[in-house]
């Protein structure tokens, strides 16, 4: 069986205050937070909670803070937020590429009968369940938007 994202934080965070990597021990501590806190909002619910996009959000809240960052000239916070981005990405599954990430929304639009734009709603869900957070979000809007446009020509 092949661990949790949480077991693996927890192991490499161990292994990076051996190494003395302040960087990775200090994003891998952040990194625990987040899904640590994600665990206590979702105590009582009746979903387990989803590591994979807890981690996402926290990318895209490091990749928004990495752009105000370098707008704003402070390159060291910048750096330092690029740092805990790239620990992040250990921890992602990798990202589908273009190609495949168009012909996946091009079978969804044809199992789910879509005819275009307008059924875009009949297309997204299936097709976010089915990428299982191989790909950000916008992509997948985007890539659904094209292959809804091609199936309506």
């Amino acid at each position: 069986m092949e661990p949790t994202i949480r077991s693996r934080l927890e192991s490499d965070l161990k292994q990076a205050m051996r190494s003395g990597d302040t960087v990775s021990r200090d994003a891998i501590r952040y990194i625990l937070a987040a899904v640590k806190n994600a665990e206590i909002d979702a105590r009582g619910g009746s979903q387990p909670v989803d590591e994979t996009s807890t981690l996402r959000k926290l990318g895209k809240q490091f990749a928004d803070s990495l752009e105000q960052f370098r707008a704003a000239g402070r390159d060291d916070l910048a750096n330092r937020e690029a740092a805990q981005l790239a620990v992040l990405q250990r921890y992602l599954p990798e990202e589908m590429d273009d190609e495949e990430l168009a012909a996946t929304a091009d079978a969804v639009v044809a199992e789910t009968s879509a005819t275009g734009p307008k059924d875009m709603g009949k297309v997204m869900p299936v097709l976010i369940a089915r990428l299982a957070g191989r790909a950000d979000g916008r992509r997948v809007s985007a890539a659904a938007k094209e292959a809804l446009a091609r199936a309506g020509s």
